[in-house]
């Protein structure tokens, strides 16, 4: 039997807020246990929560940037559940009416174009943090992090297989970061997803049993979760047994999901209205102000960057993969005067792979845009060849002469070689050493001609014009 996967994702995106939900306690990360709790977060008797501006504002921008819809009215409630990091014994979240709710997000998966589905999105606090490595035997508590604020965003069961869940997870995690409402920072927990996983037969409508995978706060462990889960259940089906409803952990060195606990349903977390805490009202005006300081979206700049620059849609998907490096394109195709494809071939080659290599984000590239634009500069007016721009490029990342490209061309003698009479003497000498090549490619063989235009570029050390040597060795041969 053909099997089909089916999977929604919960993620838990951190609000880029300098202070707590309901409190006004820093969300700075790295404090030591403890001392980033205040009198509310620890649920101290008397106190009351305070929701922070900041996190509503930016919860109705990604509202606005996914098309879901604001409600004007929506409503805190209390989650109940016990556990030892949740000093309150609740969890203020949002349930019947949630800020946002619908939307979708686009992806591109390899060529083709998926829109996912999203059910809402809605405000919450953080729990606290149980810490088991150091205590041996024991389980510390840090709360430093209940109260934080977060956006939990709940997708339809649209992506069919860990790839699409990937590619969704990566769109997402790129959204909130593109709108400034989340650092996006998978390793201290600012962008963690939660997936539903069920398997169904191929053709079959029906949803079967799901299983939620918790806390997976990689791309990486997030596919090697749902492609685990998804055999597991499968082979469990298939040797006749059926799935439990229930919460799973990924043990990341093992490669596998483990039970965790059955399942809770709506009605097991017995939610209600926060009485502490009235209505959240937003008006259309907080909405249009929200909505003029929203930046350029992804999407609406990829198809600028396609019609503006000509660009194909996997360059301009490429390149505003994020922000970041989006205005980095921009910048070099500003300061050039045009240039838009070479300016794409060199950020999406040269510069993508010396980032890789040194593990570097954009945000702390070595090479500026301005000097980068300074360098297609050189090769446009043939001062350098796109070969020997490579070389400057690398002395440019390596900090050499201040990264100034016309310095490390003068310093170490790149000029490339245009003079017709040099270049003519050069063609001599190498159809003179080549009398065989020569022989070849009058007797038709094409690739000889190859070899001779390399021996030229060898003999000036790639510094000659290539156009011209291929223009005056044609000359010299007849052809």
């Amino acid at each position: 039997m053909t099997w089909e996967t089916v999977i929604g994702l919960e993620t838990h995106a951190q609000l880029s807020t300098a202070s707590k939900i309901f409190s006004g306690a820093s969300t700075a990360f790295g404090a030591a246990p403890n001392t980033q709790a205040s009198a509310v977060d620890v649920a101290l008797p008397g106190v009351l929560p305070v929701l922070n501006r900041g996190a509503v504002e930016r919860a109705i921008r990604f509202g606005l940037a996914v098309g879901g819809t604001i409600n004007k009215r929506s409503v805190f409630a209390r989650k109940n559940y016990f556990y030892p990091d949740l000093p309150k014994g609740y969890q203020i979240s949002q349930y019947e009416i949630p800020i946002v709710q619908g939307g979708s997000l686009s992806l591109t998966i390899g060529a083709a174009e998926k829109t996912i589905r999203l059910t809402r999105a809605h405000l919450e606090e953080d729990a606290g943090k149980s810490l088991h490595e150091d205590y041996h035997g024991m389980t510390g508590i840090d709360l430093n992090r209940a109260g934080t604020p977060l956006l939990e965003i709940v997708s339809e069961p649209d992506m069919r297989g860990a790839e699409e869940a990937v590619a969704y997870a990566k769109a997402l995690h790129a959204l909130v970061r593109w709108i400034g409402i989340c650092d996006g920072n998978m390793q201290e927990g600012s962008f963690r997803c939660d997936a539903n996983v069920s398997v169904r037969p191929l053709g079959e409508t029906k949803l079967g049993t799901r299983c939620e995978i918790k806390n997976l706060n990689s791309f990486r462990f997030l596919q090697q979760a749902i492609e685990f889960e998804a055999r597991r259940q499968i082979e469990l089906i298939e040797d006749g047994g059926s799935v439990v409803q229930e919460t799973r952990l990924y043990d990341p060195e093992k490669g596998e999901t483990r039970s965790m606990r059955s399942k809770e349903d709506a009605q097991d977390y017995r939610y209600f209205p926060d009485p502490d805490l009235p209505p959240l009202v937003v008006d259309d005006a907080w909405i249009e102000r929200v909505k003029a300081a929203l930046p350029e979206l992804p999407q609406a700049m990829r198809s600028r960057f396609e019609q503006q620059y000509r660009l194909t849609a996997y360059e301009a998907a490429a390149l505003t993969a994020s922000r970041e490096l989006a205005s980095y394109y921009e910048a070099i195709v500003h300061a050039l005067g045009g240039g838009a494809k070479i300016a794409a071939s060199w950020v999406m080659g040269e510069l993508s792979a010396a980032l890789n290599r040194s593990e570097k984000d954009i945000a702390a590239c070595p090479v500026t845009a301005e000097k980068l634009a300074a360098l297609l500069g050189r090769v446009s007016d043939n001062t350098i060849s796109g070969k020997i721009a490579k070389e400057v490029f690398d002395a440019m990342w390596a900090g050499e002469h201040g990264g100034d490209p016309d310095a490390i061309i003068v310093a170490k003698g790149l000029e490339q070689i245009s003079d017709q009479a040099a270049i003519e003497k050069i063609a001599d000498e190498v159809l003179a050493l080549n009398a065989a090549t020569v022989a070849e490619y009058r007797a038709g063989k094409e690739k000889a001609f190859n070899s001779l235009v390399g021996q030229a570029m060898k003999a000036t050390k790639g510094k000659a014009n290539p156009a011209q040597v291929n223009a005056v060795l044609k000359q010299k041969l007849g052809r």
